[in-house]
């Protein structure tokens, strides 16, 4: 959760994301450019000094200028160097862009894009300059729906599935439960991949030992990997890599295209060898 405070009138004002009743992060605001709630959540848009702007819903920090690409970069492209031939995408989430910008940097043929808010759509459109261009691709296809509703329905079947979804609260809380995935395998092909942000070691492993536990009832490979982001709860993020199919690291298919900030194949690699604490929690 987020509050405001300003401790002088020669400060600036802080705004700040409790992590723990005690932890958590802080940023001087030069401007507040958005703050409104949309019929699922709060949603706002800050102007730091640091990290540029920056989206909060209910609170969380969920992208900012400076930092995205070490999220999006981890989340997208090691999915996608590992399968052998990615055409049809889909991205659960995601709605400020990021992982969507990554994805179309490779040949694929078509990825849909699944968010349930539009306002955050629109937001973000207005105030992070890689969405819009993204949209305007004619490889993505845009889709304001519930993903776990789409999923259900929907008779398509994708190569590669990245869940970018926020914490498991408010309306992401069954996007990080077992029938959410069980839906999700239905809906990839024979050789599929999916990709999925998991949470925090450091706050969070308790959860990510049961969703461990309940993915590997699911998919024959199930494979943690983590990654760097400065401001997102104890700086360093999980991911998993689900399959039937495809080992990640056995086999590299591709090398992962020009431009990218963090992500390489070294990089990649290193991500699977997970800490002591970790690996021990998820035998």
């Amino acid at each position: 959760m987020s509050n405001m405070k300003k401790t002088s009138k020669k400060d600036l004002p802080e705004i700040r994301e409790c992590h723990t009743a005690s932890t958590g992060i802080f940023f001087k605001v030069k401007k507040i450019l958005y703050s409104q709630s949309s019929a699922y959540q709060k949603i706002e848009v800050i102007e730091t000094e640091d990290y540029g702007r920056v989206l909060f819903l209910d609170g969380l920090v969920q992208t900012t200028e400076r930092d995205e690409f070490f999220y999006h970069e981890m989340l997208v492209h090691p999915a996608l160097i590992f399968h052998p031939s990615p055409e049809n995408l889909l991205i659960i989430g995601g709605g400020d862009g990021g992982a969507l910008k990554q994805v179309l940097r490779y040949a694929i043929k078509h990825v849909w894009l699944v968010e349930i808010d539009s306002q955050v759509l629109e937001v973000s459109k207005r105030f992070f300059p890689w969405l819009t261009p993204s949209l305007k691709d004619k490889r993505t296809k845009l889709v304001i729906q519930d993903g776990n509703d789409l999923i259900q329905k929907t008779g398509e079947k994708f190569d590669v599935i990245l869940i970018d979804s926020s914490d498991p609260v408010g309306p992401s809380t069954c996007l990080h439960q077992s029938d959410f995935y069980k839906r999700l395998k239905k809906c990839l092909n024979p050789k599929g991949i999916v990709a999925s942000q998991a949470g925090s070691a450091l706050y969070q492993l308790e959860h990510l030992r049961e969703k461990n536990i309940f993915l590997k009832k699911i998919f024959k490979i199930v494979r943690f990997y983590t990654g760097p982001v400065p401001t997102y709860p104890g700086g360093s993020w999980c991911y998993v890599f689900l399959s039937d199919r495809i080992e990640p690291l056995k086999n590299i298919e591709r090398d992962p295209p020009p431009g990218l900030k963090y992500f390489n194949l070294d990089a990649g690699k290193a991500a699977f060898a997970l800490p002591n604490f970790l690996r021990e929690k998820l035998t």
